[in-house]
Protein backbone atom coordinates (compact mmCIF):
# COMPACT_ATOMS: atom_id res chain seq x y z
CA UNK A 1 0.00 0.00 0.00
CA UNK A 2 1.18 3.71 -0.97
CA UNK A 3 1.05 6.66 1.58
CA UNK A 4 -1.21 7.67 -1.40
CA UNK A 5 -3.49 4.57 -1.02
CA UNK A 6 -3.13 5.10 2.57
CA UNK A 7 -4.14 8.63 2.66
CA UNK A 8 -7.18 8.01 0.32
CA UNK A 9 -8.05 5.18 2.65
CA UNK A 10 -8.07 7.43 5.35
CA UNK A 11 -11.13 8.98 4.49
CA UNK A 12 -12.79 5.87 3.21
CA UNK A 13 -15.41 3.70 5.20
CA UNK A 14 -13.61 0.86 7.04
CA UNK A 15 -15.13 -2.84 7.14
CA UNK A 16 -14.96 -5.69 9.18
CA UNK A 17 -15.55 -9.59 8.49
CA UNK A 18 -13.13 -12.66 8.96
CA UNK A 19 -10.28 -13.06 6.79
CA UNK A 20 -10.15 -14.64 3.87
CA UNK A 21 -6.95 -15.93 1.95
CA UNK A 22 -6.56 -13.48 -0.13
CA UNK A 23 -6.40 -10.87 2.51
CA UNK A 24 -2.86 -13.08 3.75
CA UNK A 25 -0.14 -10.68 1.51
CA UNK A 26 -2.00 -7.77 2.74
CA UNK A 27 -1.36 -9.23 6.26
CA UNK A 28 2.07 -9.48 6.16
CA UNK A 29 2.62 -6.18 5.12
CA UNK A 30 0.33 -4.44 7.74
CA UNK A 31 2.29 -6.58 10.21
CA UNK A 32 6.16 -5.56 8.71
CA UNK A 33 4.55 -1.82 8.67
CA UNK A 34 3.07 -1.52 11.85
CA UNK A 35 6.36 -3.19 13.44
CA UNK A 36 8.92 -1.24 11.53
CA UNK A 37 6.84 1.95 11.66
CA UNK A 38 4.48 2.02 14.04
CA UNK A 39 6.31 0.84 16.99
CA UNK A 40 9.42 3.34 16.16
CA UNK A 41 8.56 5.50 19.01
CA UNK A 42 8.84 2.68 21.54
CA UNK A 43 11.78 -0.09 20.61
CA UNK A 44 15.04 0.14 18.87
CA UNK A 45 15.82 -0.40 15.44
CA UNK A 46 17.64 -3.21 15.97
CA UNK A 47 14.56 -4.84 18.22
CA UNK A 48 11.67 -4.10 15.27
CA UNK A 49 13.77 -5.31 12.77
CA UNK A 50 13.82 -9.26 15.14
CA UNK A 51 10.67 -8.32 15.69
CA UNK A 52 9.32 -8.08 12.11
CA UNK A 53 11.42 -11.15 11.07
CA UNK A 54 9.68 -13.53 13.25
CA UNK A 55 7.03 -13.80 10.80
CA UNK A 56 7.65 -14.47 7.12
CA UNK A 57 7.03 -11.65 4.74
CA UNK A 58 4.38 -14.09 2.43
CA UNK A 59 1.52 -14.28 2.12
CA UNK A 60 1.51 -18.38 2.63
CA UNK A 61 2.70 -17.80 6.21
CA UNK A 62 -0.48 -15.59 7.07
CA UNK A 63 -2.68 -17.80 4.91
CA UNK A 64 -1.55 -20.74 7.60
CA UNK A 65 -2.05 -18.44 10.44
CA UNK A 66 -5.55 -17.98 9.18
CA UNK A 67 -6.21 -21.95 9.21
CA UNK A 68 -4.49 -21.70 13.40
CA UNK A 69 -6.51 -18.74 14.08
CA UNK A 70 -10.01 -16.74 13.88
CA UNK A 71 -8.36 -13.95 12.10
CA UNK A 72 -10.91 -10.85 12.12
CA UNK A 73 -9.47 -8.02 9.46
CA UNK A 74 -10.40 -4.22 8.53
CA UNK A 75 -11.36 -3.72 5.25
CA UNK A 76 -11.12 -0.54 3.09
CA UNK A 77 -11.04 -0.29 -0.67
CA UNK A 78 -10.58 -3.83 -0.56
CA UNK A 79 -7.69 -3.99 1.37
CA UNK A 80 -6.81 -5.36 4.65
CA UNK A 81 -5.70 -1.82 7.00
CA UNK A 82 -5.81 -4.38 10.02
CA UNK A 83 -6.51 -7.61 11.89
CA UNK A 84 -6.85 -9.11 14.99
CA UNK A 85 -6.22 -13.65 15.37
CA UNK A 86 -7.83 -14.73 18.05
CA UNK A 87 -7.08 -18.33 19.85
CA UNK A 88 -10.54 -18.33 20.94
CA UNK A 89 -10.46 -21.73 23.53
CA UNK A 90 -7.86 -20.04 25.39
CA UNK A 91 -9.59 -16.65 25.07
CA UNK A 92 -6.34 -14.79 23.62
CA UNK A 93 -5.50 -12.41 21.50
CA UNK A 94 -2.55 -13.44 19.07
CA UNK A 95 -1.59 -10.51 16.92
CA UNK A 96 -3.39 -6.93 16.95
CA UNK A 97 -1.77 -4.94 14.12
CA UNK A 98 -3.17 -1.69 12.54
CA UNK A 99 -1.41 0.40 9.29
CA UNK A 100 0.92 2.81 10.63
CA UNK A 101 -0.84 5.82 9.25
CA UNK A 102 -4.12 4.42 10.41
CA UNK A 103 -3.55 4.41 13.76
CA UNK A 104 -5.67 6.40 16.16
CA UNK A 105 -8.71 6.25 14.06
CA UNK A 106 -10.11 3.03 15.84
CA UNK A 107 -9.85 0.72 13.88
CA UNK A 108 -7.72 -1.59 16.82
CA UNK A 109 -10.64 -0.83 19.17
CA UNK A 110 -13.66 -1.63 16.77
CA UNK A 111 -10.91 -5.02 16.13
CA UNK A 112 -11.07 -5.72 19.84
CA UNK A 113 -14.91 -4.80 20.21
CA UNK A 114 -15.77 -7.64 17.29
CA UNK A 115 -13.06 -10.33 18.92
CA UNK A 116 -15.16 -9.39 22.22
CA UNK A 117 -18.30 -10.37 20.77
CA UNK A 118 -16.93 -13.36 18.88
CA UNK A 119 -15.18 -14.97 22.68
CA UNK A 120 -18.51 -14.05 24.28
CA UNK A 121 -20.65 -16.15 21.79
CA UNK A 122 -17.91 -19.15 22.44
CA UNK A 123 -19.01 -19.05 26.40
CA UNK A 124 -15.38 -17.46 26.92
CA UNK A 125 -15.61 -14.61 29.91
CA UNK A 126 -12.12 -13.60 29.82
CA UNK A 127 -9.65 -11.88 27.25
CA UNK A 128 -5.93 -12.16 27.06
CA UNK A 129 -2.88 -10.59 25.35
CA UNK A 130 0.64 -9.66 25.69
CA UNK A 131 0.73 -6.32 25.02
CA UNK A 132 4.00 -4.05 22.54
CA UNK A 133 4.68 -1.12 24.88
CA UNK A 134 2.92 0.11 21.80
CA UNK A 135 -0.56 -1.08 22.85
CA UNK A 136 0.25 -1.42 26.79
CA UNK A 137 -1.30 2.33 27.73
CA UNK A 138 -4.24 2.38 25.55
CA UNK A 139 -5.47 -0.76 26.63
CA UNK A 140 -4.97 0.25 30.47
CA UNK A 141 -7.59 2.78 29.31
CA UNK A 142 -9.83 0.51 27.92
CA UNK A 143 -10.23 -1.10 31.12
CA UNK A 144 -7.35 -3.50 31.20
CA UNK A 145 -5.73 -5.09 34.21
CA UNK A 146 -1.96 -5.44 33.83
CA UNK A 147 -1.23 -8.93 35.12
CA UNK A 148 2.31 -7.73 34.87
CA UNK A 149 5.65 -7.37 33.16
CA UNK A 150 7.26 -9.72 30.33
CA UNK A 151 10.91 -10.04 28.23
CA UNK A 152 10.60 -11.99 25.14
CA UNK A 153 13.65 -12.83 23.13
CA UNK A 154 13.11 -12.09 19.30
CA UNK A 155 16.67 -12.87 16.76
CA UNK A 156 18.71 -11.92 19.79
CA UNK A 157 16.91 -8.90 21.24
CA UNK A 158 14.75 -8.59 24.28
CA UNK A 159 11.17 -6.90 23.55
CA UNK A 160 9.14 -5.74 26.58
CA UNK A 161 5.67 -5.87 26.48
CA UNK A 162 2.66 -6.64 29.23
CA UNK A 163 0.47 -9.50 29.93
CA UNK A 164 -3.25 -8.32 30.42
CA UNK A 165 -6.65 -9.18 30.48
CA UNK A 166 -10.03 -8.50 30.66
CA UNK A 167 -13.43 -9.94 32.11
CA UNK A 168 -16.04 -9.94 29.40
CA UNK A 169 -19.83 -9.67 30.32
CA UNK A 170 -22.91 -9.45 28.01
CA UNK A 171 -23.75 -5.86 28.62
CA UNK A 172 -20.46 -4.54 27.87
CA UNK A 173 -18.28 -4.67 24.09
Amino acid sequence: MTDDQTAKSSTRRVTYRLARARDAADQAEVFYHAVMQGAATRYSLAQRRAWANVLPREASAWSARQALYTTLVAVCDGRCVGFIELDVPAGRVETLYVWPSLNGRGIGTTLLIHAERCLLEQGVDRIQIEASLTLYERLLRRGWENLGEQWVERGGESLQRFRLQKRLNAVET
